[in-house]
């Protein structure tokens, strides 16, 4: 028979040779997150927004000429310098909104594409819908489509069969009154869905080029209205 002897125990250390206790790890502190400074207003924003007069001396001034464009002979009224400026750009949706106001619409029909920029503003402004006209090819689903002339040629534009009820009073919103052709084209558009034009603003109308009579020649019954002339 095997005889084993129990293994021997490691002596119990006594409580002086312990080693030390390891001491709580503290994180460091965080700094507090300093307060988002707010926003500087715009300057002269309230001076510029006070007056009618203001509003539009302000969007009349940002109004850029670009000479024989897009075609030679042709002065055009560059609206993006009046959008990048904060100020005008909120003078010139009020000033549209309160030219508009009391026309008895409930929905915007924006013509691409300056208008789309326009006329969605004015109708989230107002609480209505906003419908877009495209030209040839852009809507997906099947489109009414009118072909017309302008002051440098000939185009063409659509909307969806289904963008407008017959019950719908519409307000179409353009950047620029020219020859009147292209907003002339979008109330035959409105007329082939069923609905009845309301009325028609712009920013910007070249009086010598005799929009204003085209356009109400299309739409007697529509009020009208232009911010600037030239």
């Amino acid at each position: 028979m095997v005889v084993t002897e129990p293994l021997a125990r490691p002596p119990v250390p006594a409580a002086g040779d312990l080693p030390p206790a390891i001491p709580p790890v503290v994180p460091p502190a965080v700094p507090p997150v300093p307060p988002v400074p707010p926003v500087p207003p715009v300057p002269g924003a309230d001076r510029w927004l006070d007056t009618d007069v203001e509003r539009l001396a302000r969007i009349r001034s940002l109004v850029r000429d670009v000479p024989d464009f897009p075609k030679p002979g042709i002065l055009f009224r560059d609206i993006t310098t009046v959008l990048r400026d904060p100020v005008a750009w909120r003078a010139t949706v009020d000033q549209l909104c309160d030219a508009v106001d009391a026309w008895d619409f409930d929905v915007v029909v924006g013509i691409e594409s300056r208008g789309f920029i326009l006329g969605s503003a004015i109708a989230y402004q107002l609480g209505v819908g906003f419908v877009p006209v495209r030209k040839r090819g852009k809507l997906p689903a099947p489109v009414h489509s009118v072909e017309y002339a302008l002051e440098y040629g000939l185009d063409s534009l659509e909307i969806h069969r289904d963008a407008l009820e017959a019950d719908h009073r519409v307000l179409v919103v353009d950047d620029l009154l020219a020859t009147g052709g292209t907003a002339a084209a979008t109330v035959r558009l409105v007329r082939e869905c069923g609905a009845a034009v309301a009325g028609i603003a712009f920013l910007v109308e070249l009086e010598a080029l005799g929009g204003r009579g085209a356009v109400a020649a299309a739409a007697p019954e529509a009020e009208l209205a232009a911010l600037l002339t030239y």
